[in-house]
């Protein structure tokens, strides 16, 4: 097979021939998968603005006790709007006969242990994410709780969807991390997530008083505003296009 379906707004369908292209992933085309993915951006952020008090005024547990709700509706969003690494896989076992339904082989990947699987792997990746953190400022031997709830939960914006819908292959993991991967609403939401942060660093140091600049509630607001605000842009105006392209000669 030279060709790869991906269900989504739009169908569309990516050459595989060359091991360099990377199709990008697509909203599943149904109703409720639509109404999901628009509907996640209000619940996340309806919640943050709930919490935002015990955000400033004590971010350790208000952190905590959200984690758990993010996780929930990410997992929701990925089983019913996303597709499952792999599931693109799925052969048919022959050609159909005249009037005979298709077959389909029912060993692809399964969305609950996929889920869990990803999830997992968001909870190993959080301690990466925490050096990331201290790499570009973030407080080495202080607020080590803070730093620390504050990269799961970028774990969980960014990262989960990545590993549910793109799974773990090399390549694919190596184009989104150089940036060369084509946008979507998993590859958007990673680059809104490190860009929402890094903006959201910017008032921490200002002479301004305020009791919402303590580490890490600005972060915390950027990379929850700035990942759904580009997963959904991505998903939609931008989705296909790239950061940044590298063509590569190919020989047959």
């Amino acid at each position: 097979m030279s060709s790869t379906l991906i269900a989504g707004p739009s169908t569309q369908v990516a050459d595989t021939k060359s091991p360099d292209v990377i199709p990008p992933v697509a909203v599943i085309d149904t109703p409720l998968s639509k109404s999901i993915s628009l509907l996640r951006p209000g619940l996340i952020l309806g919640l943050l603005a709930l919490r935002f008090n015990s955000l400033v005024t004590d971010p350790v547990p208000a952190l905590q006790l959200a984690l758990p709700a993010v996780a929930l509706i990410q997992t929701v969003y990925a089983i019913i709007c996303l597709p499952v690494a792999g599931s693109q896989s799925a052969k048919v076992v022959r050609k159909p006969r005249p009037g005979e339904k298709k077959k389909v082989d029912t060993n692809g990947p399964n969305t609950i242990s996929t889920a869990i699987l990803a999830l997992l792997l968001s909870a190993i990746s959080t301690p990466a994410v925490y050096v990331l953190f201290v790499l570009f400022g973030a407080p080495f031997l202080d607020h080590v709780q803070h730093t620390l709830l504050c990269s799961a939960h970028l774990s969980l914006l960014a990262l989960f969807p990545i590993f549910y819908s793109r799974g773990v292959k090399g390549e694919t993991l190596i184009a989104v991390a150089g940036a060369s991967a084509p946008l979507d609403e998993t590859f958007g939401g990673l680059v809104g997530a490190g860009v929402g942060a890094w903006l959201g660093a910017v008032p921490i140091p200002l002479d301004w008083d305020r009791e919402w600049q303590k580490w890490p509630v600005t972060i915390v607001v950027g990379m929850f505003a700035g990942s759904l605000l580009c997963s959904a842009v991505s998903g939609t105006l931008l989705f296909g296009k790239r950061l940044s392209t590298t063509e590569r000669s190919t020989s047959n």
